[in-house]
């Protein structure tokens, strides 16, 4: 059966300008408020009742949003909702498209679908080469984590070596670098702006958990146990910012 949202995301993908869906949808969005439907200072809908109404999914109005709020045209006002703002409809053109632009970065979402398929096909061929010797850059970015999470300091570099490591295992210099180069997603403007609202020291925990099952699955040179440990960890990370919205 066709989902009516999905296509109705694939019809918008291939708008003209090759713009990213996110900022598709933040276009459209900021039409409306050009348009009065939302006036500034008004309160936006929901994300369902947005994603409804655009027919696309909840995600990528989340993203959108973000987007907008990067560009200064909306204000998230924690446990409030999503306030227009001025710069919605008083900048012009070329500056909120400047705001918009490549420079925000890939959709997180996407990006962590990417980074799913990729890194779970390499671990077969890592189970092959998860000698002790070459475990031990994997263990030395685990514990890394571990001590940056009970510090209290950020625990994403650490995140980083853990996965190129894992990636090394596998023997091709090309892949691993198309993982840290996946991985460095993370570092742009609007997936930093998503983590910094999803991400807490409970998500963060869970993450070292599903760390340590991929660890030990390398351990055991399980490849079947490897590629599902990873795959899970990814789209549970995928989830955990996909289940969290923005404001009510």
């Amino acid at each position: 059966m066709n989902d009516p949202t999905r296509a109705a995301e694939r019809a918008t993908d291939k708008a003209p300008g090759s713009r990213r869906l996110y900022q598709q949808i933040a276009d459209r969005l900021r039409e409306l408020i050009r348009q009065g439907q939302f006036g500034v200072g008004s309160r936006l809908p929901p994300e369902r009742e947005l994603a409804q109404q655009l027919g696309v999914s909840r995600p990528s109005v989340r993203e959108a949003l973000i987007a907008l709020e990067i560009a200064g045209c909306v204000e998230v006002r924690m446990g409030a909702g999503i306030y227009v703002r001025e710069a919605a409809v008083a900048a012009g053109d070329a500056a909120v498209t400047a705001g918009l632009g490549d420079s925000l970065g890939d959709s997180p979402m996407e990006l962590m679908q990417a980074r799913a398929m990729l890194e779970g096909a390499l671990m077969a061929p890592a189970c092959v080469r998860a000698t002790p010797e070459g475990l031990r850059p994997v263990r030395e970015a685990l514990d890394e984590m571990r001590q940056a999470m009970q510090a209290g300091r950020s625990a994403l570099d650490a995140d980083r070596r853990f996965h190129v490591a894992v990636a090394a295992l596998a023997g091709n210099a090309v892949l691993e670098r198309l993982v840290a180069e996946l991985f460095d997603g993370r570092y742009s403007p609007i997936t930093l702006q998503l983590s910094a609202k999803a991400d807490t020291r409970q998500t963060w925990q869970d993450a070292l958990r599903e760390h340590e099952r991929i660890l030990h699955a390398l351990e055991a040179r399980d490849p079947l146990a490897a590629q599902v440990a990873m795959q899970h960890h990814l789209l549970s990370a995928h989830e955990r910012w996909a289940g969290n919205g923005m404001a009510p």
